[in-house]
């Protein structure tokens, strides 16, 4: 299937490992040219030399206001301007509420919910004023179905989807979209430490009896960047395996 994206401009943010990469990657083979960050700058010009000549690397850190808006300015001077935003995060650290002591929220909302916000906030002018942009930020099938021991990711990514609805009713007109993704477990490096035993025990509560695989969560993400997708606005689209046991 044609996107429809072929020679746009993307910013991956997190994009060196992980779903981020498959994104990038998904973006790349539908030939879009992106920018693509991450913290190691090793492991990022590994990433980086996986994808080819379409990606330009950038070491930042999006953890914070700063870094998230760094790290979108840098991508538009590099691509020479943007179309496409992918938002991306990893998570705080577990805890329910008795063990997370209050001070462990602010620097929970900077990672999951202001580095949204900032990378909305830096990308969203030059959209406007072309007429054409995707917004989608990869957030956790735990917006939609909370886990007791991830109450700050819970309560950062939930704060993050309000915002990126909220914004979805107010850019639509100027030929933007702004939709979240939702994952559910991924065949990851993350998941990957697990031995064979616990990576069994998560594949059997999930309906596929399976985890997901970057790869295939890449290419849904870049349909949702895509020309096809126009119509496709305000949605927060879980992708996992059908472990959500909700109606809506």
């Amino acid at each position: 299937m044609d996107l429809g994206i072929k020679g746009k401009r993307a910013a991956v943010a997190a994009g060196s490992a992980g779903l981020g990469l498959g994104t990038a990657r998904a973006l790349v083979e539908a030939g879009v040219e992106v920018a693509i960050c991450g913290r190691d700058p090793e492991r990022l010009a590994a990433a980086a030399e996986s994808l080819g000549q379409a990606a330009h690397p950038l070491v930042a850190d999006v953890s914070t206001v700063e870094g998230a808006t760094g790290f979108v300015e840098a991508a538009m001077e590099s691509l020479g301007g943007l179309d496409i935003l992918v938002t991306n995060a990893g998570g705080p650290p577990p805890g329910n509420f008795a063990s997370t002591d209050i001070s462990a929220y602010p620097q929970a909302l900077a990672l999951n919910l202001l580095s949204v916000v900032a990378m909305c906030t830096a990308g969203l002018p030059s959209m406007q004023a072309q007429g054409w942009g995707r917004i989608l930020a990869i957030t956790s099938i735990t917006v939609r179905q909370p886990f007791d021991n991830l109450i700050l990711s819970n309560t950062a990514r939930a704060g993050a989807t309000g915002f990126l609805k909220t914004l979805a009713n107010q850019v639509a007109q100027d030929g933007i979209t702004v939709n979240s993704i939702q994952p559910g477990l991924h065949r990851t490096a993350r998941l990957g430490a697990l031995d064979v035993g616990a990576l069994e025990a998560l594949s059997a509560g999930i309906p596929t009896r399976s985890l997901g695989e970057a790869e295939h969560f890449g290419q849904v993400a870049a349909f949702l960047c895509s020309d096809p997708a126009r119509f496709i606005n305000g949605a927060a689209i879980p992708v996992d395996g059908g472990a959500y046991p909700g109606l809506l």
